[in-house]
Formats: structure tokens, sequence, C-alpha cells
């Protein structure tokens, strides 16, 4: 990172007399509308002129009125919309020399040598064209004596930034794609409304995703919904397949299981790069087993409605980070495109993403089917290898044979998705060869002897289920230490893994504390973060935050829409999360809040009144609604109440206010894609820890499990760009244990950009940005401490 003295800060980039061009191409996406308003917000603020450019690269052929100035209005209430409002198609002219000639002489007549372009990676690599060919371009135009050679000169080269918005998540370089977060949300709310249907009636169920040529889709949402078969093209099933699936879906009915579902990516092949239909499975399995089968093909659906909260804070990062990447290009900066990678925004050279994602058609196409999953990036393969390990149940003959139980608990509030870590976890440890046993009620059932063994079966169905089936509790386990001893030894317990928040963590601070007084607590010890506050040390996200952020990303859709009939009024919305901001920050980018009051920034009455006379002036322009989010517990004084008879006195007769608390509402609801996806491997990846441990800590001459070093009570967290499991001790310097949170958060960073996005002057620190990094080869990582995951 760099040091404080030199520091970049972005008020001091200067966008003055530039002018930069935004447009979206190619297939639409759901969060493309987000990503354009950042960049023309973000573009405007530092100074310079921003311009729509409609209809795609059609409209850059075009001109004339395709070509449009933006205003900062102009971008308002776009941020929930699904798909783009500037609008998208597909450009043949753009293909021909004489239509990137027209196009260049369309944006030198306006000044323009910045151009951002959303799409894919055809889109993207139309734009290197252009780039290219710039000089070459304008040197006709001034030869046809289209343009001066004082212009040509003025504006001889062109900048561009990618920003991939493409449902399928088929770009190498980036863990995620604007759009493919939400699709999944219309996938998982089709799955969730077919269980119900197929169980009713024992049905099977194929379901085709989109995913024509990347199997992301179908891999997410068959590890979402826990799918009993998969289809997608970067792994073909083996010669035998049909025998295979059919014997599956059979035990599976054998087991009681009323419904099955399949997951089709509509890319699907055989090993002979032979298609693989969903009417084909259907009549398998009608003609195999008989089984009332129906086919539905989820088509368009998946590419409409609103954008989730992930996509539209995606959108809105990498929007900040293309204007950046523009500001700070030179005749010398290659085409770049701003990626995610872990929880970080990174640029990388668009030619090496480009060139990647074609490798990947060309391994497929030569049925190099696992260098093709090698090449996808360490997210696709990472969900790949926990789909492998959770879906085929082994037979028992075939699983190691392991003498140790484990025992699984929910500790703290429900979060969603904690349900998806328990099944993953329990599906793990029994391929393992461990026994799984399943803690009711936390820390307090430990000590009552609320334990019993968990089977492969008991949690089928699970992954979508909000709330803790397991039932969890907040007790801390200090008081019950020494039954919860009794009842380990009683339980022969030789690990133990915790899904929970705040009190799961203070609960392995005190075992391990009570190590040196009951040997019981001598055992591996992990925990994974499980939290709608997302408030634990070690970890960027906990299961159960995203969740939370759309039901508050939909409550506040929904509050803006009541007042689009109302003018001038402003809401003021209360939020969750204990003294941690989190909720109330990034819910605030998501929703596109106009403040958001939290502990970790304190503020003051003068803070107030700077917001009521902010809102004030944006009541007189054509925008005229606010939206303010406050933390449960950001100031003991400055309650919801207070801020809300304050607007309403000092606005009267400008805004009139209403207020809003969204109390248990955050904590409930069926878990979000990312929520079962992220609590699925990260579940899966601390059972594959505890069994290492244990096997480490195992004493042949004692015949017994004996762990107290510090590196056997860990957390597993997302930490920028990896997961790692970091010892329980080394957290304790990194926690304010008074507020119960984290002494340094990241997502405080992201507060600036939703100050500025909503028209304040404020301070916002790029010194890790503008670092052009190069696209990673990935190497299969050795399972380790520390290790990206």
């Amino acid at each position: 990172m760099a040091q404080p003295d030199q520091k970049k800060f972005f008020e001091n980039l200067s966008g003055a007399g530039k002018a930069i061009a935004v447009l979206t191409s190619g297939g639409d996406a759901q969060g493309m509308n987000a990503a354009v308003r950042a960049v023309v917000r973000v573009g405007i603020y530092v100074g310079a002129k921003v311009y729509f450019i409609h209809e795609g690269y059609q409209g850059l052929v075009d001109g004339g009125e395709n070509i449009e100035e933006a205003k900062w209005e102009s971008v308002s209430s776009m941020l929930q919309v699904g798909g783009t409002v500037i609008g998208s198609a597909r450009c043949k002219e753009f293909r021909t020399h004489e239509g990137r000639r027209a196009a260049a002489q369309n944006l030198v007549l306006r000044g323009i040598t910045n151009l951002c372009v959303i799409g894919g990676d055809g889109s993207l690599t139309g734009a290197n064209l252009f780039r290219e060919e710039w000089s070459g371009l304008l040197d006709e135009l001034v030869q046809q004596g289209k343009i001066n050679r004082e212009s040509a000169e003025k504006y001889s080269h062109l900048n561009i930034v990618g920003m991939v918005g493409s449902i399928d998540n088929d770009f190498c370089g980036t863990d995620m794609t604007i759009g493919t977060d939400s699709a999944l949300h219309r996938i998982i709310e089709v799955v969730d409304a077919i269980v119900t249907t197929a169980q009713s009636h024992q049905r099977t169920f194929v379901l085709e995703v989109m995913g024509r040529h990347c199997g992301y889709l179908a891999l997410v949402s068959a590890l979402a919904c826990g799918a009993d078969w998969m289809f997608i093209p970067e792994m073909p099933p083996a010669d035998g397949w049909e025998e295979q699936m059919c014997t599956k879906l059979s035990q599976n009915r054998a087991r009681k299981k009323r419904l099955n579902i399949i997951i089709v990516s509509e890319g699907a092949i055989d090993t002979s790069n032979k298609p693989i239909t969903s009417e084909h499975i259907k009549n398998l399995v009608v003609k195999c087993l008989g089984f009332d089968t129906r086919v539905t093909i989820l088509g368009h659906v998946q590419r409409g409605g609103t954008p989730s909260a992930f996509d539209r804070i995606l959108a809105s990062r990498m929007g900040v980070e293309a204007v950046l990447a523009l500001l700070e290009a030179s005749a010398d900066t290659p085409a770049c495109v701003v990626s995610l990678c872990g929880n970080q925004a990174v640029r990388l050279p668009l030619m090496e993403c480009v060139q990647m994602t074609q490798e990947v058609q060309k391994a497929m196409d030569e049925r190099r089917f696992e260098e093709a999953v090698r090449l996808r990036g360490r997210s696709f393969e990472n969900n790949l290898n926990t789909y492998k390990l959770l879906a085929h149940r082994k037979p028992q003959s075939e699983l190691p044979i392991s003498s140790f139980n484990v025992a699984v608990l929910n500790v703290g509030a429900p979060a969603a998705g904690m349900n998806a870590a328990v099944r993953s976890a329990v599906r793990v440890g029994i391929t393992e060869g461990h026994k799984i046993f399943a803690v009711n009620d936390g820390f307090e059932g430990f000590a009552k002897g609320q334990i019993k063994e968990i089977k492969w079966g008991d949690v089928g169905g699970w992954t979508g289920q909000g709330g803790s089936l397991l039932g969890t509790k907040r007790t801390l386990p200090a008081k019950h230490l020494e039954k919860i001893a009794e009842q380990m030894k009683a339980n022969k317990i030789n690990a133990l893994l915790v899904i929970g928040g705040f009190e799961a963590y203070l609960g392995l601070v005190e075992l391990l504390a009570a190590r040196g007084k009951y040997d019981e607590f001598c055992v591996p010890i992990v925990m994974v973060p499980a939290t709608v506050s997302n408030n634990v040390p070690g970890s960027d996200f906990s299961i159960g935050a995203d969740t939370a952020l759309n039901a508050i990303t939909d409550t506040c859709d929904r509050i803006k829409q009541s007042a689009s009939g109302t003018k001038r009024r402003v809401f003021i919305i209360e939020t969750m999360g204990g003294y941690c901001g989190y909720l109330a920050s990034v819910g605030g980018l998501a929703a596109g809040a106009d403040a958001a009051y939290i502990f970790e920034e304190p503020f003051d009455i003068r803070d107030l009144q700077a917001n009521v006379e902010h809102l004030t002036a944006k009541m007189k322009t054509s925008i005229q609604r606010g939206l303010v989010l406050r933390n449960e517990n950001s100031n003991e004084n400055y309650t919801t109440d207070f801020i809300y008879q304050l607007y309403s006195e000092e606005g009267k007769g400008v805004f009139d206010c209403r207020k809003n608390v969204l109390g248990h509402m955050q904590q409930g609801g069926a878990p979000s894609p990312f929520d079962r996806n992220f609590g699925t491997k990260i579940a899966a990846k601390a059972m594959l820890w505890i069994s290492r441990k244990l096997k480490e800590t195992y004493r042949k001459d004692e015949g017994r499990v004996f762990a107290n070093t510090d590196d056997t009570a860990c957390l597993l967290g997302m930490r920028r760009r990896a997961f790692v499991f970091q010892p329980v001790v080394d957290l304790k310097n990194e926690t304010d244990f008074v507020h119960r949170i984290p002494k340094e958060q990241w997502w405080l960073k992201l507060r600036p950009l939703m100050k500025i996005l909503a028209k304040y002057k404020t301070s916002l620190d790029v010194s890790e940005s503008g670092q052009l990094e190069h696209v990673v080869r990935h190497r299969r990582p050795e399972e380790s401490e520390g290790v990206p995951a």
C-alpha cells in the first residue's frame, strides 16, 4: 500500500477539459445502469463533460442525437432499473473500417477521447481495435476534409476502459461480471417456487439456464439449490452418464426424497462435443424411470428484473474505477478492463483477458476440459470442486475410515445461509469419513446434551431454508464450560465447527482460554462467520449479510417508488447492525441514499444541518425525494426519532418526512444466491481444514486428539483476495470488544463513493488504484493457511 506521504486523493484528479463517453453494447445485463450512473456522476464530479451514446456502437456510428451530453439528473432513478436505459444494439457497421471511421468522426467533433464500454468480450475487442486504428482513422478524416489537422493533433489518442456486463460470467480475469448475481437471483427464485410444486406431486424438474459457452450460472445455481445433477460445457459427463444419473435419481426417491432437480446449461455437451438438451434428459428419465418429469426453460427471465444489491455495488465500484483509469490514462496506457478479484477492484489489460477467454473456448473445442476449467479462474474452479464434493454421495465402502467425531453448531442470531453451511459441512464431513453430530441451540443446547448424529439425508433441501434449522442462541460458553466438556467427553467429540456471529467469536475466545483447565477443548476448532451485521473480525463478508442487504435495497426501492407520486419527500430508514455500519453504508450505496449515519464515522448537529441543506437544494432540481439511512446504534442521542423530527422541522415548507424501522425482516427470508454459495464453499473448506488438523494432532500412543496450539483454533474468513484461516488469538488485537466490531473495516472506503454519487464534496483515498496488473494463469493451490482459495 502507498505510504502516507505518497497518498493519492480523488479530489486532486481533474477532468477539466476532458470528455468521457459511456456506452453499453451486446446483450443487456442487470447492473449496467448502475455502472452508467457511476461513470456519469463521477465524471461530472471531477469536472469532465460526460456523454451518453445511445444504442451501443450503432449510436456511435450514426452519431447525431444518439450522442447526448449527460447531466447529473439524467441518471436519477436508474439504479434500480434492469437492462440498460441508454440502449444496446448489435452493429454490423462498426465491424467495418468505414463504420469505425464514421464513429471516430462523431467523437472528434465533440472532443471525446475517453470511451467507457460496458459489454461482453466481443464489445471490448471491438473497442480495442477502434483504439489501435484511431490515429489512422483521424488521418483519413483529415484527408477527406471531414476534420482539420488541428483537431487530429488535439485528439490524437483514444483511451478505452471496459467493464464486463454479462449474465453468463464468461469473461476471464474477473471473479464476477455485472449482471451475474442478478441472473442467479432470478434462477433461484424459480427453483424455490418449483420446489414446492415438485414436492407436492413427486416430480422431476429439468431446468435449462443460460450459458451457451460458460456453465457458471448452472454450476452456482446447482450449488445454491442442492441439485441432483448438473450439465455444463466445461465438464461433460463421462460415458455411461445416463445410467449413473438414473441410478442416483432412483436412489434419492428410495430415500423418500419427493423431488429431483436437474440443472442444464444451454451449452451443455457430452465428451464428443454433442449437445445435451433438456428435452433429451426429460425423455431419458421418463423412459428409464417412469418419473413424472417437466422441463422449464428460463430464457430471458434471467436477464430481466431489478439488479441485486451485489450487482449495484459491483457496478458502482467499477464505474468509479473506470473514470479513475481514464483520468490517469496516457497515450502509452493499454486499454484496460476493470475487474473484481476477491473483494478488490483491479485493472487488467483488456486484450490479455480477451485472449484468455478465447483460450477457454479453444480448450473446450479441443476437448481439453480440465484446462478449460483452470483457465476460467479460481472462482469457477472452486465452485466446481465444491460441487463435486457435495453432489455425489459415495458408497460407504469407498469412504475413508475415520474414527473422528465432529460437532457442528450455530451460535448467535439466525442468519440466512446458515443452513446451507451446515448442509455443506455435514456432507463434506461424511465424505471425509467422520461421524458428524448436530448440536441444537448453540452452546446452551451443548451444555444440556442436545446432541445427535446427523446423516447425509437429514440435511437434504436445507440450502434454500432461511433462519437456523439447528436452532441458535446467543448464550456464551463461559458459564457452562464444565457441562460442555462433559458432553464432549460423553460423545467423544474430536473437533468443533461453529457457525455464527460475534457471539460465536467470543465463544471461541472463551473455549481457548479454558484449554488449560479442560483437555476436552484441546481439539481443532474452526469458526465460519454468519451474521447479518457483518461485524466479525477477520472476514470481509459474513453469511447472511448479502440477504440482509437485498432486503434493505428492495425496501428502499419500494419506498422511493411510493414517493414518485408525492413530490418533495425525505425518507429516514433505520437498519440493523449493532454498532457496525456495514448494512447502512453498503445498503445506502446500493439504494442510492443521500446520507447514511453510522457509529464508525461520528457526526454532530452541524453534519445533520448540512445534510438538511443539501436535501433542500436537491428539492429544487427535478429529483424531488431523499433517502437517509441510519444504523441502529450510530448515536445514542441522535436517534431515528430525533433525526426525523429535526428534518421535519428544518424542511418545513420545502419537503416532508417519513420514517421506517426495518427491524427483523433483515434477518429473515430465503437466503440470496451469494449467501447460499458463500456458506456452502466456506463450510466445505472449514471441514477439510478440520480433517487435516485431526490427522496432524492425533497422538497414536495416547489414542486421542490433542490440539492446544494457537493455529488449531481458527476463524476462516474472506480477506481481500483469499480465504484465510486465522488463529483466534491473533484476531483479538484487531477487535473492539466494547462495540463488537473490528478495529479496521474495509467497507469504510466505500462510504465516500456513496457521498460522491449523492453530490457531496468529499475526500477519497485512491492510493490503491492505478496499478495495472496482469492476468494470472491460475495454478491449483494447495489447501493451506493463507493460500488464496
